[in-house]
């Protein structure tokens, strides 16, 4: 698939999968606005939660590439996600690699239980977050480990709630025109 969401054999994206990409994608800006209010925006990671679910919705591409976008755009518009320390990277790379994960596992094992999918997505992104975030804390002459081992720490009730909420969100959603839920 290139950029845009094209399959190999030139589909555009549809304009549900459109749709559903704004509707997520503005969730994505609008939920660590209001979790920062209470100060749980680091902790619970709200961002992920509607980019994650964006997922088991579209193509992975289409998924991978909102998720990609949306912490830059907000780095840009509020300065969260800030850009230095470099979060807004790490978290666009981190989010876009578990849309896809999920989307291609999504598709390539259609039986595959959402938990199980979500689960195994969200533990490939974060070792790519905190191998990201060990490179660049070696950059910016930080103690590596320490703010590696912070970076996993800290998202661990986000995590949790992703397990938690996502999998009935998919569940909710009913099944799709392939019969799957969310698909």
């Amino acid at each position: 698939m290139d950029f845009w969401g094209r399959a190999d054999r030139g589909d555009a994206l549809s304009p549900r999968e459109v749709a559903r990409c704004g509707v997520f994608g503005a969730a994505a800006l609008l939920l660590p606005i209001i979790f920062h209010v209470f100060h749980l925006g680091r902790v619970f990671m709200p961002m992920y939660l509607p980019l994650m679910a964006l997922a088991f919705f579209v193509r992975p591409s289409a998924a991978a590439c909102t998720a990609l976008t949306v912490p830059v755009f907000s780095g840009l518009v509020t300065g969260m996600p800030p850009f230095y320390p470099p979060v807004a990277p790490v978290m666009a790379l981190e989010l876009a690699a578990m849309a896809f994960i999920v989307g291609e596992l999504r598709r390539r094992f259609v039986r595959m239980p959402v938990g199980v999918c979500l689960g195994l997505a969200l533990i490939a992104g974060r070792c790519l977050a905190v191998a990201l975030t060990y490179g660049a804390a070696k950059v910016m002459a930080l103690p590596p480990r320490f703010v590696a081992g912070l970076s996993l720490l800290s998202g661990w009730p986000g995590i949790v709630l992703m397990m938690v909420v996502i999998p009935q969100v998919v569940r909710l959603a009913g099944p799709g025109p392939t019969g799957k839920d969310g698909c």
